[in-house]
Order: structure tokens, then sequence, then C-alpha cells
């Protein structure tokens, strides 16, 4: 892809969340936009995640908003049971008017159907089994080859892909990924009548919860404290979750015939990156996973990749050249990001030492900070 008639082109390395909310932002700016990804067409990872106030504010400037509230299960309230049985309700702050849902629950692959298809409908190309593999900045210019032996001369790369971004690597950001010693399970389920937000429960040992992905589905989920991040067989997961859930009563006691008949069942460690600024190296620059990712316990990680998207698309518009806005990105969104991925640390470690109450307190506050605007 080359710059060609004035037209500024960038390539954008993983069809992610964060991936495909760039491309919009910058197509619509009049961008030529390529996307790369390494896994094949229609490949997704994870069942379900949350949409919490600033990923729904973030998608309403891409007029995505209520797509994806009519696709996914809308919410207001957390509802958390600590060990001792006490119950609190969390209200989410609305960002979106108070005829709005404040969160949204939504099936991962339902909300990369909704963000690809934008993208394609504003003229981006996207390309599966398709990586790159080096990089160098040439005459204002990032030239990248490709693993499919082709190269590209791009006005701007953008590493979008993921917690084991290689284009972290490739532009000298290098960071190591952090273990919590927690593995979290997932077992999509149907909704049962009773799920009309996000709930959570404590156990003395264990942290579950249900969370609404659409009117018919949820999915159950369990953090396991103090475990090695190995890999179980594919066919055990649903009967070992299940039995994980034992000691919950109640409501988590009506899940488990559920979990123990689901088909769909992933086990995943608890990991964190924060790059240390800058997140660019001349006209490249890493964002979402690749470059903050926080732990799954503040539901924030969608959040601040599709913010990303279009904080990129706003500096590149802002300031007179690339590398500049680069840096002016990055500046606008290190103290935001951090604190995220710092604060869902913080939280896992609380878990651990069965400090529930102040995991609650302690998230309630960082999404109310998330609610100002990016």
């Amino acid at each position: 892809m080359q710059n060609t008639g004035g037209v500024r082109s960038a390539l954008i390395v993983g069809a992610g969340i964060a991936g495909l909310t760039a491309a919009s932002a910058l197509a619509r700016r009049g961008w030529l936009v390529e996307v790369a990804e390494a896994k094949a067409e229609g490949t997704t990872v994870g069942w379900g995640l949350s949409l919490t106030g600033p990923s729904l504010r973030a998608l309403d400037q891409l007029g995505l908003a209520e797509q994806c509230l009519n696709t996914g299960y809308g919410m207001r309230v957390i509802t958390n049971t600590d060990a001792r049985g006490e119950v609190t309700s969390v209200a989410h702050p609305g960002l979106l008017g108070a005829a709005r849902p404040a969160m949204a629950g939504i099936a991962r692959p339902e909300l990369h159907r909704i963000l690809r298809l934008a993208a394609l409908r504003l003229g981006v190309r996207i390309r599966y089994g398709l990586s790159v593999f080096r990089l160098a900045q040439q005459a204002g210019q990032v030239l990248a080859k490709l693993t499919d032996g082709t190269t590209r001369s791009v006005d701007l790369l953008v590493g979008a892909d993921g917690i084991r971004s290689v284009v972290r690597d490739l532009t000298g950001r290098a960071t190591p990924i952090d273990y919590h010693g927690q593995m979290v399970w997932r077992a999509l389920v149907p909704r049962p009548d009773w799920a009309t937000g996000i709930h959570t429960y404590a156990s003395p040992r264990y942290q579950a919860g249900l969370v609404p992905i659409s009117a018919n589905q949820a999915y159950v989920f369990l953090t396991e404290n103090g475990v090695r991040p190995d890999v179980l067989p594919d066919i055990e997961l649903a009967e070992r979750l299940a039995g994980l859930l034992a000691p919950f009563a109640e409501q988590v006691a009506e899940l488990r015939p559920l979990v123990a008949r689901s088909a769909s069942v992933v086990r995943r460690p608890v990991q964190t990156v924060i790059v240390e600024a800058p997140w660019s190296h001349g006209n490249s620059l890493v964002i979402g996973d690749a470059a903050h990712a926080p732990s799954p316990q503040m539901i924030s990680g969608a959040a601040l990749a599709i913010e990303d998207g279009l904080i990129l698309a706003e500096e590149l518009d802002r300031q007179q050249d690339v590398p500049t806005a680069l840096k002016s990105f990055t500046d606008r969104r290190w103290e935001r990001c951090s604190v995220v991925v710092q604060t869902s640390v913080a939280i896992s470690r609380l878990e651990q030492e069965q400090r529930h109450r102040d995991s609650y307190r302690l998230i309630e506050a960082c999404h109310r900070q998330m609610a100002h605007p990016a």
C-alpha cells in the first residue's frame, strides 16, 4: 500500500477490538487502511465481554452503540455477594443518558462482527492469515515486510496485535507479560430469568459470577487462585468448573448443572502488560492490549481499546506530522491506561487475600474515574 495522490495510508496489525476500531476511525477521516490479522477469518477467542459506559460512549461516536445494545444485553447494576452472604449493589454511571443502559454484555463474536462490518463499509481492507515480521523506518514512512513475502510502505503502522504483540517487539518495546497467580474460567450457559445485571459471588477460596450477553445467553466465570498457568484438556473443563463451583450456594448452585452441560468452556491466565512510554517508534505505534492489558476483573480492556482507536485518529488530525501525533497520543493515554492496569493488579491481589469488600470498593472507584472523558 503506497501513499499516492496525497491520501494517507495505514497498516494495522491485528483485527481485534482495538485494530478494527482504529481502522474505522482512520477510514472515516479519509485514510487508506489495510488490516493484517494472523488468525484465520472467523476466529474469536472467548465467549463474552462487558461493554462498560466508556466503551458505549466511544462506540456511540462511531455510530455503533445502539447496534451493540440491541445485539447484547443492556444492564445498569453489578450485584456483589461476599463470602458471608452480604449483598451490595453498585449502579454504574450511565454515560449515554438515562434512557439507555449504563453497560452491556455481548458475545465476542457478535462484537467482532459489528466492528468488522463497520470497517468494511468504510472501505477498510482486511486480510487474514497474515502478519508482519520486519519493520523499518524509511523516508518518513514505515516499510513493513509481511509473512506472505509482500511489503507495504505506509505513513502509519499500528500494532493492535494483542498481549503477545509482535509489533511491540519489532519496535523495540519488548515488555514482560505478568502472571498474577489466577486462572479465569468462563462457560457459556442459557441466561436465567433473574440475571438482569452482572452478579458476583465470593466463597472462602474463589470468586465467581454471571454476565448476561444476550436475551438468551450468559457466561459463568470463576477466578481460581494460587494455581500455575497450565493447560488442561478441553474435554475435562466443564466437569472441573462445575466442581469448583460446588462450595457456592443459592444462585450459583442453580448454575452448576448448566455449566456441567456447557460445550463452551475456556480457562485463561490472569495476565497484565503495561508498556512504558513512549508507545511509538517513528511512525509505528502499539495500542490496545499490545500497550496496556488489564486483568479481566476491571472489565475495562475493551473500553481502553475502543478509546485508543478514536483518540489516535483525533491526534493524527490535530498534529502536523505522524511522529508528533503518536507522541501526543501516548501522552494523552498513559495515565488513564496505566491506572486501570495497576488497579486490576491490586484487585487480583485483594481477591487472593479474600478482601472482597475492598476489591468491590476499588472496582467501583476506578469505574467512576473511567466515566470522565478520555
